[in-house]
């Protein structure tokens, strides 16, 4: 046994690590495995504790690239770091990318991650074009949207309970240059940012914003929005940043991240002078924070919580504002807050979570039960208005939250693999859901 952190890393468990290194090598005998990617999940999807996780790491063989059509098969343990360095030079980009490229595209299907473009795009497996199920039984199952399609929806966003995936073939997106055309925005509070949202998603293929989570008053939610398209051929050709540039060396004291740090930080993060257009490279508008390996450390040894709602658009004005000046009464300040627009996109999954209505992500310093009681304070604001929160960036929901926001967890029951389990499945189903 050894013990596991998720990216948050809250809570660690003791888990047995059997790792998979070929496709076609057959799933030890044991009662109670997981798949285990690059282990970027926030809360404990991707953790079993006293069971087995699956390390896919060596899985990582390109398959076929038909540079073009724009379509690549690759093995599950393949990150989307490698992928970008594989495609870019080419003209290809992600479909749909999270704000790391270092997870991997089995990680990535099993909780169909999603990124700025959803309104144009939808999530990640809205791209999945075809993976290889692995079952505990030796069973290998080809699932595409067509084929055997009630097992391709069971499995993306099935958080790796449906098998083991061992190749993922996904359709790309051509892109001219490196960079991209951004465009940024000062609002002023909540109603604001709807307002430009509403405006702008249209002419945007890229929308995101920052938002300043502990002002109040007439202020309450104010922010940066950052719209961004693929920029024009440059002449340049095409670089790719494989790896980060800083490290984050030890854990950060508990009392560097406080009301008072955060609120100045804010404060000048919101007034600094912008461009009002600019060019930036791909890699520092999608993933800031990989320029700083183990970022996570920020928060110091007890780790951190992040919570990702998404609000019917109907409700989400009252809802945001509730939940915002919630977080500031508390005094936890949330370092990186963001806030985006879902689109009416089809969920490709039965347990995908993307779906219409705004998204806000947080991150909370963890502070026991203080901190466990405000994510309680939130939930209870999402589920009365008929909300959702990402099982991806979740370590404390309740059962009777999730079946609440995941209607749908008794069809996707009956698809999971009886020698699959995890820590955050036996936390919602109470070991029923199986």
């Amino acid at each position: 046994m050894k013990q596991i952190y998720s990216w948050g890393r809250y809570p660690a468990v003791e888990q047995e690590l059997i790792p998979i290194f070929w496709r076609d090598q057959p799933l030890p005998d044991k009662p109670a495995m997981l798949p285990y990617g690059q282990g970027r999940s926030y809360g404990d999807v991707c953790l079993n504790g006293g069971g087995v996780v699956l390390p896919t790491a060596n899985l990582q063989r390109f398959i076929r690239f038909d540079e073009d059509k724009g379509i690549l098969r690759a093995e599950a343990g393949v990150t989307l770091a490698q992928v970008l360095s594989l495609i870019m030079p080419k003209g290809w980009f992600l479909p749909v990318t999270p704000g790391t490229k270092y997870v991997s595209l089995g990680g990535a299907v099993a909780n169909d991650v999603h990124g700025k473009n959803h309104h144009r795009a939808g999530s990640f497996g809205c791209h999945v074009s075809a993976f290889e199920l692995l079952r505990s039984d030796g069973q290998r199952i080809l699932c595409t949207p067509q084929q055997n399609s009630e097992w391709f929806k069971s499995t993306v966003g099935g958080l790796g309970l449906t098998g083991l995936i061992t190749w993922v073939e996904i359709k790309l997106k051509r892109i001219d240059s490196d960079q991209i055309d951004q465009q940024c925005y000062r609002f002023r509070n909540l109603p604001e940012f709807i307002r430009l949202n509403d405006e702008l998603e249209s002419e945007w293929e890229y929308t995101v914003a920052w938002i300043d989570c502990l002002a109040r008053g007439k202020r309450l939610g104010r922010g940066l929005y950052m719209a961004g398209n693929h920029a024009a051929a440059t002449g340049q050709g095409i670089s790719v940043i494989e790896k980060p540039g800083l490290s984050m060396p030890m854990d950060a004291p508990g009392f560097a991240l406080n009301r008072f740090t955060v609120s100045a930080f804010n404060t000048l993060y919101y007034r600094k002078p912008r461009k009002a257009v600019s060019k930036v490279h791909y890699d520092g508008y999608f993933y800031p924070l990989d320029k700083i390996t183990h970022w996570n450390r920020m928060y110091g040894k007890r780790g951190f919580f992040q919570y990702q709602c998404v609000i019917p658009v109907e409700q989400a004005e009252a809802a945001l504002g509730l939940m915002l000046d919630t977080i500031a009464r508390s005094g936890q300040a949330s370092f990186l807050s963001v806030l985006k627009k879902f689109g009416e996109n089809d969920a490709p999954g039965l347990l995908s979570f993307p779906r219409p209505g705004l998204t806000l992500a947080l991150d909370m310093a963890n502070r026991g039960n203080k901190t466990l009681k405000l994510l309680d304070q939130l939930d209870d604001i999402t589920m009365q208005n008929h909300g959702a929160v990402y099982p991806a960036k979740d370590a404390r929901m309740s059962a009777a939250a999730f079946d609440l926001y995941f209607p749908e967890w008794k069809t996707f029951s009956q698809f999971i693999d009886p020698h699959f389990s995890s820590s955050f499945w036996r936390r919602v189903k109470n070991h029923t859901g199986q």
